[in-house]
């Protein structure tokens, strides 16, 4: 950690202030939470208690997660099961789609567990999905959170075929900090993607990076450069918390001021929006980032 960056996180002791959430509140949520639970409707953000789901529900802002909840790939810092994965749900864009007009939610974000098991690496149901949801709900906006898919060309390409308003890949960490955080991934594959996404004519391409992984202030700027340098249009970056004991520990909290720096870096490199801040997750603030 660089001398600047030093003085702006603390030691992974206890939660500091800043990363105390308050129960989702407000009429919307209500009325939605109610939906969740009438209907069994399977959103990331109550499966993974996302502290900003109160705030996104009440902006009609809600993200699902297709393909099952088995992932093929052992990343160090996510909670989502590792495994073989169940059999592929062919009536799953229609379930999406309807839980999307059920929730009537303005701007739907998509993301699914990686599925190396497939030939297709799943994105034949990606495209399905993303057409079933159009199909029933003409006005909602999309953002597809997408893996790698190996970076293997005609499968990004049902991507493209659709075009999602925003489409989504997160690095996750430095370059330093690959081979440990996300084991079957590549720093290189991954900007590769939002490349050939972007050279494909997508509008907008977003990223994300988790912190207080052990990272240098030195390797996130530089992250933030080679994420612009395949012009990607937005960035968010949180603060990492550990899922379980078996999961990568937190080395450092980082700091609000240190989280505002980053913006400002950002900013400054020309990314039209950078969302960063302790809570910040892939999701938040989705919304606005079509505009």
């Amino acid at each position: 950690m660089s001398t600047d960056a030093t003085a702006s996180v603390l030691p992974p002791k206890g939660k500091p202030k800043w990363l105390r959430v308050k129960l989702p509140t407000g009429k919307k949520y209500t009325e939605l939470r109610g939906l969740v639970d009438k209907y069994k409707l399977n959103t990331i953000c109550a499966s993974g208690s996302c502290p900003n789901m109160g705030e996104c529900w009440g902006e009609g802002t809600a993200t699902f997660m297709i393909l099952g909840n088995v992932c093929t790939r052992s990343c160090g810092f996510c909670g989502v099961k590792t495994g073989r994965p169940e059999t592929v749900a062919w009536d799953e864009p229609e379930k999406v789609a309807r839980s999307i007009k059920i929730m009537q939610i303005k701007h739907a974000v998509l993301t699914s567990v990686d599925r190396d098991d497939l030939k297709d690496m799943g994105t034949i149901i990606w495209a399905e999905t993303v057409k079933a949801v159009r199909r029933m709900n003409p006005t909602t906006t999309l953002e597809t959170l997408i893996p790698d898919f190996q970076g293997i060309e005609r499968h990004l390409d049902r991507i493209v075929e659709v075009s999602p308003e925003v489409v989504s890949h997160n690095m996750e960490t430095v370059r330093r900090l690959t081979r440990e955080v996300r084991i079957q991934a590549k720093y290189d594959r991954s900007l590769g993607v939002l490349k050939y996404l972007k050279d494909q004519g997508i509008n907008r391409t977003k990223s994300g990076i988790m912190l207080g992984l052990g990272e240098r202030e030195e390797e996130v700027i530089q992250t933030l450069h080679d994420l612009r340098e395949v012009n990607v249009d937005i960035v968010t970056l949180g603060q990492y918390l550990q899922p379980s004991k078996k999961h990568l520990p937190v080395h450092e909290f980082i700091t609000p001021a240190q989280f505002d720096k980053y913006r400002e870096i950002g900013l400054d490199l020309g990314f039209r929006h950078v969302e960063s801040g302790a809570l910040v997750r892939s999701s938040y603030k989705a919304h606005k980032h079509i505009l």
